[in-house]
């Protein structure tokens, strides 16, 4: 289809202006402005004046002067003219103006040669930066054709002068945040860094570094870097050999970096311990050092179950960064201190990194649903043993007497457990050792007594009612929890404080005091609690399905209420409910150990609206019952009246 002149014509200038809009509104931190100077055969000079503030910086050109004049530097104060070669045969010539705020550099290019008007000053904290087109003025035959800002054409026609205002910032905090959007973005610091002409310290909002210069002799050096935490701050020892032989002076930058999002991927299931060090060597790439460079990290002791690593940031592929581990070797020096000795220096970073050996997903849900169960719990046994101790006093039984000891053993797990924690991050070691031990007794004794209402249900359904005397029932609740843990304290070394890691935050660990992390320990938790608990479980599920067989065919069994109740009850009575323990593995172990933490947290709460909930109905029935809670169970379930 054939388009209309015009049209394309006006299309055109509606790009151009678009372009320059962009030109104009583009928010870049260095400045570029380049054309073509005009001029005549005669002599040629650059003229400049320059003075620190942040107005406007004007460039203009006429017959045989190149002027550049205005007052944008921080610390630059010049005044000069640079006379130019010229060429009889030549009338123009390509020029550029740099300016890179931060750096406080000024360079003019002309016809491929670089005059610096003002050299680097450093890295300057507020500075002039983002100009802006502000004020042009046509030429009539001699000045600047097609001036550009960053490559986009302002004006194709000649122009005298081009006006440019800028404004003040930070001009450190600005590049900080160009950098960390930047997958090289610790690249970017080093390298201006390494221009800034600086010797000594150099300070950033995202980095604190040391620069280095290596003459001859250089015979290796121990420094500290600057952090901005004074008890974690990293040393580094730098060997003889990143010396060049062929170069008479070489530059080292070391950086601190604080920031970890410069660093961006790694390997999963992992964190970065504390800062980060990068070492580069002016225009070299080191590898293979015969002497390796040493990096002290300072750090927080790590969890039991935790270890560090040294890697470095491997960006040798582009666009992809990895945490490598070879080239570096780990040598821990104490809990506080690890030093990383590597062979290779170039942009890379060196960092501990903290790998997970076993963490406990959503520990610290899990943690508060515990604990406040075992709050409700505790309640709950007091209101239960009362009404236990008070039927008791109506009638005596056997039954009565096998609840209270359970609610006991119950309501000690709840309270030592609801004090570990608080023991372990307040406690000395002594104390914590004393409540893991008490944690664990109780926690034996709630097993026996589970194992003791098994034995005594059992009893009930065979109809062997000969009298057992009281003492058997708490030797077996109270007496037989203790061997093993009077054993376990005679061997040692195995109660004390105990981290749980969260696989959210691995460098957060949550405290109790319980069995230790040794090996002995995890023997004797496998063996002994593992091992009852697989005991109690088994034999509470075949108790309940002899129950259950027994008296399915009862009248008072096919209401649906009293069959959930003596169920549910039965289940908590035997500790069934603490299989839920063994199913913590596969795709279902996240709502198994939430069902784990949620149902026996809550035991306590659970045996005492049983008994509430069946004392209602034996209230209600004509049959007679003894009082207690197992006698009205056995009238729903058993209907066999127990001796006192």
């Amino acid at each position: 289809m054939k388009q209309n002149p015009k049209t394309v014509r006006m299309w055109m200038i509606i790009c151009l202006l678009f372009n320059s809009g962009l030109a104009t509104l583009e928010n870049d931190r260095d400045f570029k402005m380049c054309g073509i100077w005009s001029h005549g055969n005669a002599s040629r000079n650059l003229e400049y004046d320059l003075r620190t503030g942040c107005d406007i910086i004007e460039i203009s050109a006429n017959e045989n002067t190149l002027s550049i004049r205005g007052s944008i530097t921080a610390k630059c104060t010049r005044s000069s003219s640079i006379h130019l070669d010229s060429n009889p045969l030549q009338n123009q010539s390509n020029f550029c103006v740099f300016w890179d705020p931060l750096l406080d550099l000024l360079i003019v290019e002309v016809n491929g040669k670089n005059h610096i008007l003002c050299e680097r000053k450093g890295l300057q904290g507020s500075c002039c930066t983002d100009l802006s087109q502000d004020y042009q003025k046509k030429a009539s035959l001699y000045g600047i054709v097609k001036g550009s800002v960053r490559g986009d054409i302002i004006w194709n026609d000649v122009m005298e002068i081009y006006t440019f205002k800028g404004g003040s910032i930070n001009c450190k905090e600005k590049f900080c945040d160009e950098a960390s959007q930047k997958s090289r973005g610790a690249n970017m610091i080093e390298e201006v860094v390494m221009k800034s002409n600086t010797i000594g310290r150099v300070d950033l909002p995202c980095a604190q570094g040391t620069v280095i210069e290596m003459e001859e002799g250089f015979k290796g050096l121990n420094l500290t870097l600057p952090a901005p935490r004074s008890n974690m701050i990293p040393s580094v020892y730098l060997p003889s050999c990143l010396k060049s032989t062929t170069k008479t002076k070489s530059k080292v930058v070391c950086t601190y970096y604080k920031e970890q999002k410069l660093f961006q991927g790694g390997p999963s299931n992992s964190t970065l311990l504390g800062g980060i060090v990068g070492l580069s060597v002016e225009n070299q790439t080191i590898q293979n050092l015969s002497e390796p460079v040493k990096i002290r990290f300072h750090h927080l002791p790590l969890p039991a179950n935790c270890f560090g690593s040294c890697v470095s940031w491997d960006t040798r592929k582009d666009n992809e960064v990895n945490w490598r581990f070879d080239g570096c070797n780990t040598i821990e020096i104490n809990e506080r201190e690890t030093e990383c000795r590597c062979d290779h220096l170039t942009y890379f970073a060196i960092l501990v990194q903290v790998e997970q050996r076993a963490t406990v997903r959503h520990l610290k849900a899990l943690t508060f649903i515990t604990a406040v169960g075992c709050a409700v719990s505790l309640v709950s046994c007091v209101v239960l043993f009362y009404w236990l101790s008070k039927h008791r006093k109506v009638k005596k039984n056997q039954s009565s007497l096998v609840h209270r000891g359970l609610v006991v053993a119950i309501f000690l797990l709840c309270l030592f457990f609801i004090l570990t924690g608080t023991i372990a991050n307040v406690g000395n070691d002594t104390v914590c050792k004393i409540t893991g031990t008490l944690l664990h007794y109780s926690l034996l004794s709630t097993l026996c007594w589970m194992a003791v209402e098994v034995f005594h249900t059992f009893l009930l359904v065979r109809k062997v009612f000969s009298t057992t005397p009281p003492w058997v029932f708490y030797l077996g609740g109270f007496g037989l929890p203790a061997l093993p843990v009077g054993i376990l304290l005679s061997i040692g070394d195995i109660y004390g404080k105990r981290d749980i890691v969260p696989s959210e935050n691995i460098t957060g660990p949550y405290h109790m005091c319980w069995m230790s992390d040794s090996d002995s320990s995890q023997l004797a938790h496998y063996i002994i609690n593992v091992g009852l608990l697989a005991a109690v479980v088994s034999s509470g599920t075949v108790m309940l399905f002899l129950v259950v067989k027994e008296i399915r065919n009862r009248p008072d069994w096919k209401k649906t209420h009293v069959a959930f109740l003596s169920i549910w009850g039965l289940t908590c009575l035997f500790g069934t409910t603490w299989g839920l323990g063994f199913l913590s593995f596969g795709p279902l172990s996240e709502a198994a150990l939430f069902l784990f933490c949620i149902i026996n947290s809550l035991q306590g709460f659970f045996l005492m609206l049983r008994y509430y909930a069946l004392e209602r109905i034996k209230k209600k029935d004509d049959s007679s019952s003894d009082g207690s809670s197992s006698g009205s169970s056995k009238q729903h379930m058993l209907h066999t009246h127990e001796n006192s």
